[in-house]
């Protein structure tokens, strides 16, 4: 198998397409050799725990790019087949985090990843409420007793934070950020030919 370690913040719209062209790609590709791990990346780590109003958020940090931005992503969402209803709540992504890391200890990280792709940007919910991430959570499989205990204390707050801080001394500055064998850095939301390539090549498979 080879690694692939990925570093995303699920409220980073470039992180659900990044993520549905390499889903398309192993989907192409089924004989992949990828073991995938995600980490934790917060682009906003001074957000406050009961976040904030999206479309204030969105002009406070882009100003006057904010609109073109937001078409620029529906663009591409669409041309994937992908209608964006993203949440009107920025949220503090901490407790997904929290919860990614626990979905990774019993191998679930795959399905709340997408979960909680789709509960923010495809169905407007707030990804930093606890109810929404323990329906995340048992949708995957988890155990909503455990889930919904281990979100109410601070569990692994710790964690999250000293993972990502090893990230950005790393070098990590942006996400999605892909990382091959621990040795190649692919960053942004690559197409699915791109990654059916980087399959081929690890496989040996001839290309058609």
């Amino acid at each position: 198998m080879t690694r692939l370690d990925i570093f995303a913040d699920p409220v980073c719209p470039w992180c659900l397409i990044g993520k549905l062209e390499l889903d398309a790609a192993l989907v192409n590709r089924p004989d992949h050799p990828f073991a995938i791990t995600w980490h934790p990346f917060r682009l906003n780590p001074q957000m406050p725990p009961q976040g904030m109003d999206r479309a204030e958020y969105l002009t406070a940090k882009l100003g006057e790019d904010a609109q073109a931005a937001e078409e620029a992503v529906a663009k591409r969402a669409a041309d994937l087949g992908v209608t964006l209803n993203p949440s009107p709540r920025e949220p503090d992504t901490t407790d997904a985090h929290r919860l990614m890391h626990w979905a990774g200890l019993e191998g679930f990280q795959d399905a709340v990843m997408t979960g909680l792709l789709r509960a923010h940007w495809l169905e407007a919910a707030d990804i930093g409420d606890h109810e929404t991430l323990t329906r995340i959570a048992a949708a995957a499989g988890m155990d909503i007793a455990t889930t919904a205990r281990l979100l109410a204390g601070d569990a692994d707050r710790d964690e999250v934070a000293s993972r990502e801080a090893h990230a950005r001394q790393r070098g990590i500055n942006s996400v999605p950020t892909f990382i091959v064998a621990d040795t190649h850095a692919v960053s942004g939301a690559q197409p699915a030919a791109l990654w059916e390539g980087v399959i081929d090549e690890l496989t040996g498979r001839q290309p058609q």
